[in-house]
């Protein structure tokens, strides 16, 4: 698709007009609203914040139809519509849905079929046009071995305040709150239970520093939290443990002191690391990004699975910040050569729509950040992405 644009959950009501105008133009308002709309899903394609196209799912046990699929007649042709379609078939897999359906016109049969769906059903005609069946079986073996992936929001932190860099730039600095406990309580109060701390002026210092937040926030409330930036030597990760983080999150000490960031492993078990691999080029990188090294993220992670890492997070610095989607298929790769590992994706995550794919690829988590701090994914969807 060669335009950014986002999903989101909306009401029955939002979906009528690009219906009557798409598929019915010549009816009235009432005439296209669907029976049991009220109990439908319904998705709506954002692009610079104009809602181009809408789709409503209803869900019946295992089952699910969509309808009512339609694209504004000066966005098609653009990709939408195999967008959208991907996403249901993401959002199905992620639920446990094992059959998709849809009472599909004659003439989009073949763009159907190009997503994996078949007709199922003869023709029959409804207001003088021809439709019929179309459907997807999704394996429930799949769906068996899919695991829920976890939402990781990340608090940034300079001088105790919750921030946001743009590609690791102290420079590109926005502060979103004063307070970081009000900020994790909320999280926690809409059904997250993992937080990404990090201490950026630690990062800058090479020794933690912020550690008195994380210590708030461990003890005010009940997230389990990883916690990372300025960890160098043995007394900043028993900082760390000491001020409440289920995890240390390790990342260029892994690459530039492999011997002690082992050590840091056998002391206190690989369960307690989250490691964290920077990536340009599939290359990783190092020194708040500004150095590349030879090494691909295959042959680290195979180093470091070695010693029993299993809880890894990657990033594609190309995309943090940026809101312009995920390297899904970056993640997909290592998935498939790590099968054992358990891949946090982190970086440019702007949809519920980029959730759904990460999900999808096998990813058991993703890291998101300024996209909910700039509003582009709220609270109240991650919620409902979540419980589904």
């Amino acid at each position: 698709m060669d335009i950014p644009v986002q999903i989101r959950f909306i009401h029955a009501k939002d979906t009528l007009n690009l219906r009557r105008e798409i598929l019915y133009p010549d009816a009235s308002i009432e005439s296209v609203v669907v029976e049991g709309d009220e109990r439908g899903l319904h998705f709506g394609v954002f692009y610079q914040n104009q809602m181009v196209s809408v789709v409503s799912l209803f869900i019946d046990g295992n089952t699910a139809q969509f309808r009512k699929f339609a694209t504004a007649k000066d966005m098609q042709g653009r990709g939408i519509g195999s967008y959208l379609v991907r996403y249901l078939v993401s959002y199905c897999k992620q639920h446990r849905i094992t059959t998709l359906w849809c009472n599909a016109r004659t003439t989009a049969t073949n763009f159907y079929k190009k997503h994996g769906m078949n007709v199922a059903g003869n023709i029959f005609y409804k207001q003088d046009i021809a439709f019929t069946r179309m459907e997807m079986n999704i394996p429930l073996q799949e769906n068996l071995n899919s695991k829920q992936m976890e939402i990781i929001p990340a608090i940034d932190i300079i001088d105790g305040k919750c921030v946001r860099l743009t590609q690791g730039d102290y420079d590109q600095k926005k502060v979103y709150n004063e307070n970081p406990l009000e900020v994790a309580k909320e999280f926690e109060d809409n059904g997250i239970k993992r937080l990404h701390l990090v201490d950026l002026d630690g990062a800058k210092k090479g020794a933690v520093v912020n550690w008195k937040v994380l210590e708030q926030i461990a003890g005010k409330t009940a997230l389990t939290i990883d916690f990372g930036g300025g960890i160098k030597k043995e007394k900043d990760i028993e900082i760390v443990f000491e001020s409440g983080a289920a995890m240390a999150t390790i990342g260029s000490m892994a690459v530039k002191a492999p011997d002690l960031f082992a050590e840091w492993v056998k002391t206190y078990g690989a369960e307690k690391i989250f490691l964290g691999a920077d990536v340009k080029d599939e290359m990783i990188a190092v020194g708040g990004w500004l150095e590349t090294t030879g090494v691909s993220i295959y042959d680290f992670l195979s180093e470091k699975q070695q010693l029993g890492i299993t809880q890894i997070f990657c990033t594609d610095i190309a995309k943090d910040g940026l809101l312009q989607g995920p390297s899904t298929e970056l993640y997909r790769n290592i998935i498939a050569q790590f099968p054992g590992i358990n891949l946090v994706a982190s970086g440019g995550v702007s949809s519920l729509a980029d959730l759904a794919a990460l999900s999808e690829a096998g990813c058991s988590g993703a890291i998101v950040g300024k996209t909910i701090y700039e509003g582009k994914i709220s609270i109240r969807e991650l919620k409902q992405f979540m419980e589904g």
